[in-house]
């Protein structure tokens, strides 16, 4: 058996077929553990840490970081026995400059990695270097063999046992020798550029080399203050040259003043999703306006009570448990339209629309009707702290069968939200604000918000879909009361 191993892209979830390279944990030369993270991949759900099949020494990395590789595709070869000695020379591949593909005795010598039922035990869920826990869903290869083709851009280089210090970076290119690379915090040369996704996104709108500056964060990182600080110089030393132009300059158009963005990851699987949803489900919305004053006197009492003192609360927590509840009573708004049939699901996989440094995400409490207020609660501050911080799992995004967006946190007072696929409604929550309202028999100045109801009208009709924004209303009008008669 080959001491080399070869270990292809897994499939990451939900039958995505590619993800892009955000970083290597690792280079040519280091020794590695079992399980230990060894490559950031960012598909069109999340950014996920994949964790090493085998521990060794890494002995090739096929393909740089910012390349789109498919799913199948081998990324990095691990030596599983780097103490057994050299590698024979017949079985070592020759410089990348050398050969445009892997010849035929390097390729013997590379072991695929085995088929999903061989996996080694404790490698997914189990603590990795660092107490970290591997997030992967769906790992290991897929089931059927992926053919070798051609890589754009780069060409795959295996390196020795005992590399030289020259190819310690990633990939080595097969073009003539560049100038002498920039330093980066950590003293390294090369691609190889530690930074965070949303670090490396905000980088990107800005226009700023990351291999260029020198990172001022952990182990020599790039953060978010090195890319501003960077940015605010570049501007400031266009400013003279600025200032130097005449008043009265006509205005010129071309590319020189476009910016381009490339679309993937999260925000080509969006644009995917609202297309297909917008030309597939025919649209209804409708909108209730509703005096939710008792409601946020209500969460005021639930903040003073001892045991809700340290719980994260938000008007969002009452518009989950009015939605939770009303459709116990309409079941036939939480459904999904099959062709020939509909299907009507007993569980509410609550989505939460989160913006987030990535795009725009939809992740799901998991069978929220079960769920106590308090536990809504707690479910509720785990998925927004997770999507935040960009560690949302692609399980975490599926499964969803109704969704509610809260615009109001950007102070806008309602919308028409799109249906996201495979669901029949989403609630968009509105600001709340202090209006003028007739209560009483008196105007008033009381809290008052907007609800928009998105719904498949292949489901649900004008009557269906105009009870169940009703009731939603109703418990934000009085949540005490509703609950006492509701449940």
């Amino acid at each position: 058996m080959s001491r080399i191993k070869e270990f292809n892209l897994p499939d990451l979830g939900e039958g995505l077929t590619e993800g892009e390279i955000l970083a290597w944990l690792v280079k040519v030369g280091d020794v590695i553990e079992l399980n230990q993270p060894i490559v950031e991949v960012e598909t069109a759900k999340a950014a996920v840490e994949i964790p090493a099949k085998w521990a060794g020494q890494v002995h090739a990395i096929f393909h740089p970081q910012g390349s789109t590789v498919e799913v199948g595709t081998p990324i990095i070869a691990i030596d599983t026995d780097p103490g057994a000695g050299p590698i024979e020379a017949s079985t070592t591949a020759a410089p990348a400059a050398a050969l445009p593909t892997p010849s035929a005795a390097s390729l013997a010598a590379v072991e695929v990695a085995p088929s999903e039922g061989m996996v080694e035990p404790g490698l997914i869920g189990g603590a990795a270097p660092g107490g970290r826990t591997a997030v992967l869903v769906g790992y290991g290869p897929r089931t059927t063999a992926a053919k070798r083709r051609p890589r754009k851009g780069s060409v795959p280089t295996q390196a020795t046992a005992a590399p030289a210090p020259a190819a310690e970076a990633p990939v080595a290119p097969a073009s003539p020798a560049p100038p002498a690379p920039a330093m980066n915090g950590g003293g390294r040369t090369g691609g190889l550029v530690l930074a965070k996704p949303p670090v490396r996104k905000l980088a990107k709108d800005l226009g700023v080399d990351l291999a260029a500056l020198t990172g001022s964060g952990p182990q020599g990182s790039i953060t978010r203050e090195d890319v501003q600080r960077a940015a605010s110089a570049a501007t400031t030393a266009a400013e003279p040259l600025t200032a130097a132009a005449p008043t009265t300059a006509a205005a010129s158009f071309g590319a020189d003043r476009e910016r381009r963005i490339p679309v993937k990851g999260v925000r080509k699987l969006t644009a995917e999703n609202m297309s297909r949803s917008a030309f597939t489900a025919p649209h209804v919305t409708e909108f209730l306006t509703v005096d939710v004053t008792r409601a946020m006197k209500a969460l005021d009492r639930l903040r003073g009570r001892r045991e809700w003192r340290d719980v994260r609360i938000s008007p969002l927590l009452l518009v989950a448990k009015a939605v939770l509840l009303a459709v116990r009573r309409h079941p036939m708004v939480n459904s999904t339209w099959a062709g020939d049939e509909i299907v009507v699901k007993e569980y509410v996989n609550l989505g939460i629309a989160a913006a987030t440094e990535r795009g725009l995400i939809v992740p799901n409490i998991k069978d929220a009707g079960r769920l106590s207020l308090r536990e809504l609660a707690d479910a509720m501050t785990d998925l927004v702290q997770t999507a935040k911080a960009g560690r949302t799992s692609p399980a975490d995004m599926s499964g969803g069968t109704l969704t509610i967006t809260n615009v109001g946190v950007f102070g806008v007072d309602t919308g028409t939200p799109i249906l996201p696929p495979g669901e029949s409604a989403i609630l968009a929550f509105g600001a709340v604000r202090e209006q003028p309202w007739v209560h009483k028999g008196k105007v008033r100045p009381r809290q008052v918000t907007t609800l928009g109801l998105s719904f498949d009208h292949r489901i649900i009709d004008g009557e269906l879909g105009s009870k169940f924004l009703r009731d939603i209303g109703d418990f934000l009008t009085d949540p005490e009361a509703a609950l006492l008669a509701w449940t």
